[in-house]
C-alpha cells in the first residue's frame, strides 16, 4: 500500500510535465484520465484510513481534511477546465499548486512532513534578518537613484540607466547573486571610476555579510527544529 501510494503521488506530480504548457505535451484526455485515477486512489486510501481509525480521531486529524479538500479542489478545477476547453476558452489549471499536499499529508510521508514543519517553524525566526536585508537593499537603491538618476546615463543597449526606483531594486537584488556583475555598474564606472566604490560597498554588505548571516540563521534554526520529538512521539 505504501509503495502504491508513493507511485501515484509521483505520477500525480509528474503530470505537470505533460499538461499544457508542457515539456512533453500529451492529449488533455490522457492527462485528465491519469489525474482522475490518481485522485480515486487517494480517495480509496483515505477511505481505508477512515475504516481503520476511530471516527472522532479521523475527523480531528487535519491531514485527512487537507487531503479531502485537495481532492475536491482538483476535481472541481479539472471539470471547469474541461468545460471551458470544450467552448474554446483558454484557462489555467490552478489546482496544480495543491498537488504537493498529497505528498505531505499522507501518513507514509512522516519524514517529509517533519522537514516541512521545520521549514515552517524556521520562517518566523529568520524574518528579522530578511527585513534587515530588504531595508539595506531599499536604501542602496534609493542612494543609486540619487547618484545616477539625474546624470542621464545609458546602458550599452541605449536604455535609461538607474532612473526607475523599482528597476533599480531589481537590478541590485540580482547583483546580490553577482549574476549581473560587473555589467550593472559599467555605465556608472565609465562616467567616473569612483562610482565603483558604491557597488563594491553594496556587494560587501549585502552579498558577503547579509547572505552569510542569512544562511547561518536559516541553518541553525532549521537544525534546531529538525530534532526528533522527545519521547518518540509522532504525528
Amino acid at each position: 500500500m505504501r509503495t502504491a501510494t508513493y507511485f501515484f503521488i509521483f505520477l500525480n506530480l509528474s503530470l505537470a510535465l505533460f499538461e499544457e504548457p508542457a515539456v512533453y505535451p500529451l492529449p488533455f484526455l490522457a492527462t485528465s484520465v491519469l489525474e482522475v485515477l490518481c485522485l480515486l486512489v487517494f480517495l480509496g486510501r483515505l477511505t481505508h484510513f477512515a475504516k481503520v481509525t476511530l471516527h472522532n480521531v479521523f475527523w480531528k486529524d487535519t491531514k485527512n481534511i487537507c487531503i479531502m479538500v485537495a481532492i475536491l479542489l482538483s476535481l472541481t478545477d479539472l471539470a471547469v477546465y474541461g468545460v471551458l476547453r470544450l467552448y474554446g476558452v483558454r484557462s489555467i489549471r490552478w489546482s496544480r499548486i495543491v498537488r504537493p499536499v498529497f505528498l505531505i499529508n499522507f501518513a507514509e510521508s512522516r519524514q517529509i512532513r517533519r522537514a516541512f514543519r521545520s521549514i515552517r517553524n524556521t520562517l518566523p525566526e529568520i524574518t528579522y534578518v530578511f527585513l534587515l536585508f530588504m531595508f539595506s537593499l531599499l536604501m542602496f537603491s534609493l542612494m543609486a537613484l540619487k547618484l545616477f538618476g539625474e546624470r542621464n546615463l545609458q546602458t550599452a543597449e541605449g536604455l535609461p540607466y538607474f532612473r526607475n526606483y523599482l528597476e533599480i531594486v531589481f537590478d541590485l537584488y540580482v547583483l546580490v547573486t553577482t549574476a549581473n556583475s560587473p555589467d550593472v555598474m559599467m555605465p556608472a564606472f565609465d562616467f567616473s571610476s569612483w562610482y565603483a566604490l558604491f557597488f563594491i560597498a553594496f556587494v560587501i554588505i549585502n552579498t558577503y555579510i547579509f547572505m552569510s548571516l542569512f544562511l547561518a540563521v536559516v541553518y541553525n534554526n532549521y537544525k534546531k527544529h529538525l530534532k526528533v520529538v522527545p519521547g518518540g512521539a509522532c504525528d
